[in-house]
């Protein structure tokens, strides 16, 4: 049995409708009586699969990740994508000290504007097609959950003006990796990034560059922009 513990790889797909002004990406409501993010709309997406690897390489490499993207995006949306058709967007591994821990490649895939939606109605009960700002506007309302990697997935991608410059800045720009770091904070928790000033000692007070995300009671905001050394 894996040790939940040590961080299992996965990949994500942000799947891409509409190349003009107010595209919008794929959410899935999960069940929400699933012990693992029960009720959260994610993107899909899970852990790889031995059929994911190539012969007795278990090296999860960009390939394999491609792999199980693809298989998650048929399984949990019914969505037929292609390995070629997938960008690299974003590399996130979940903080040590959780009880389940991944290391997830999330990649944006454009998709045509029928393309059909099928949820198993288990692990995926409904879906919804949103533009990003639309979706952070629901989660600011408490109308949806989302987990922190696709809270700020929506931040960056409700900053592209359409979906084409979306898919041509990922593939020209390398992928921010995200290694959070939770630091307790009043009303909350603070999810702090590799570039941020307190990553290393903590002190969220202290004067200095900003990157991580405010999860508080009262809401959740996010400070800063990945840069290079988050690569």
């Amino acid at each position: 049995m894996n040790d939940l513990r040590i961080p299992q790889p996965a990949a994500t797909v942000i799947p891409v409708r509409g190349g003009g002004e107010g595209f919008e990406v794929l959410l899935l409501e999960r069940h929400p009586d699933l012990p693992y993010l029960g009720g959260a709309w994610v993107f899909p997406g899970g852990r790889a699969e031995d059929g994911d690897y190539v012969g007795s390489n278990r090296v999860f490499s960009v390939d394999a990740a491609r792999r199980t993207a693809v298989r998650e995006a048929r399984e949990e949306s019914g969505l037929a994508l292609s390995p070629d058709q997938l960008v690299l967007f974003s590399h996130w591994l979940t903080p040590p000290g959780l009880v389940r821990r991944f290391d997830t490649r999330f990649f944006a895939a454009s998709v045509g504007t029928d393309a059909g939606v099928r949820v198993d109605g288990v692990e995926i009960v409904s879906h919804r097609w949103m533009r990003p700002a639309e979706a952070l506007d629901l989660q600011a309302r408490g109308g949806i959950s989302v987990p922190p990697p696709v809270f700020v997935s929506l931040i960056h991608l409700s900053r592209f003006l359409d979906g084409a410059s979306l898919i041509d800045t990922a593939f020209a720009v390398p992928s921010p990796r995200y290694q959070p770091r939770l630091i307790k904070a009043p009303g909350g928790v603070c999810s702090v990034y590799q570039d941020d000033g307190a990553y290393d000692h903590g002190d969220l007070i202290r004067p200095g560059r900003r990157h991580r995300l405010w999860m508080l009671e009262s809401g959740w905001l996010y400070e800063g922009h990945p840069s290079s050394s988050t690569v």
